[in-house]
């Protein structure tokens, strides 16, 4: 127990206790208190110094619940402004991923219908060349089906008229036009 502190707690008793004269309770408040002063003085310097330390060491504890409690809650508020601050990031990191994801998809799409386009146009392009080429295909061989034409009735009109010539001269075997030919 803290001797001194008992001694304060009963001044403290005696100061408030309301006077109804120079006594209270059938004592006398000056000597009363004359009393608390000669035990303070007789206490041996060693238990002043203890109690002095212990309320030394009571103050230090005290002030150091004060701030670890303010060191705690602090921690809390930051750890709290941290977690907050992290979930704002993620946030942020998840939309720039879908952001990343949704360009991608599209470029995909776009990349997708672009092929097919070209293996469309392709497509088209070749069975155009192929019209084409049978187009002058057929071209080439009507051109040269007339061309046959003609040069059938050129050579008809040619064995005509040399067969005309060597009647008209003297008997001359004609040779018929394979023969001719060979």
């Amino acid at each position: 127990m803290d001797i001194l502190r008992l001694l304060d707690d009963l001044s403290l008793l005696i100061d408030r206790t309301p006077a109804v004269g120079p006594i209270t309770w059938g004592l006398d408040r000056d000597e009363v208190s004359m009393q608390i002063s000669k035990i303070r003085a007789s206490l041996p310097p060693d238990q002043k110094a203890a109690v002095n330390n212990v309320r030394e060491s009571e103050r230090i504890m005290d002030t150091a619940k004060e701030d670890a409690s303010m060191t705690l809650e602090s921690a809390k508020k930051e750890a709290e402004r941290m977690l907050a601050e992290m979930r704002r990031e993620g946030e942020r990191i998840i939309e720039q991923a879908r952001l990343q994801q949704e360009k991608m998809v599209a470029e995909s799409e776009i990349l997708k219908l672009s092929k097919a386009q070209s293996e469309e146009i392709r497509n088209a392009a070749d069975r155009d060349a192929m019209n084409m080429r049978r187009g002058a295909e057929k071209y080439a061989y009507d051109v040269l089906s007339q061309l046959e034409n003609v040069v059938g009735k050129v050579m008809t009109s040619i064995e005509k008229g040399k067969q005309e010539v060597y009647r008209a001269d003297a008997p001359v075997q004609v040779l018929p036009r394979e023969k001719a030919r060979v």
